[in-house]
């Protein structure tokens, strides 16, 4: 029970950190921060064993470095380059490329999405949670894209299917 309630906590924090980088254009280091840190109480109250902790770790580690080279080129804004490798400590190595394809799809998607709509509704006209995001020259919150790819993933990965998700 208490295993399940780690899975949904974390399918909430990015679910909550899509929603806020829809308003504010940001992920919080804060959030981030939960969502990475809550993978070590996970992990002791499951015990999947060290080799799938080891697993999960190194993807986290090689998604951190990847994350901060493409933050240091501009592809991603910082609250995304963090929450990638926190995503990546619950996902698994086995989880990695159906969540980065998932990502990229519907980041893909989405970044389409907001240019049209940009052109065809006024900043102003646009409700309140979006008002950011609607700006003109504004970034993507690609913090939803994450959490789309997160939730596709869930299948792929060792942790997450131990915790019944």
């Amino acid at each position: 029970m208490i295993a399940e309630l780690f899975a949904i906590l974390f399918l909430l924090l990015c679910v909550y950190a899509a929603v806020r980088d829809i308003e504010t254009l940001t992920i919080s280091n804060g959030l981030n921060a939960i969502i990475a840190f809550l993978f070590v109480p996970a992990v002791i109250i499951s015990a999947p064993g060290w080799d799938i902790v080891g697993a999960h770790l190194l993807a986290g580690v090689v998604a951190f470095v990847i994350s901060v080279l493409l933050f240091t080129f501009g592809v991603f804004g910082g609250g995304d380059a963090k929450m990638i490798p926190g995503v990546m400590l619950w996902l698994g190595p086995e989880a990695a490329m159906p969540f980065v394809t998932a990502m990229a799809v519907i980041g893909g998607l989405l970044a389409a999405t907001v240019i049209v709509a940009r052109k065809l509704v006024p900043a102003d006209a646009a409700p309140g949670f979006a008002h950011e995001t609607m700006q003109q020259g504004a970034g993507v919150p690609y913090g939803v894209a994450i959490a789309g790819g997160a939730f596709y993933a869930i299948p792929q990965s060792p942790l997450l299917s131990l915790l019944g998700a």
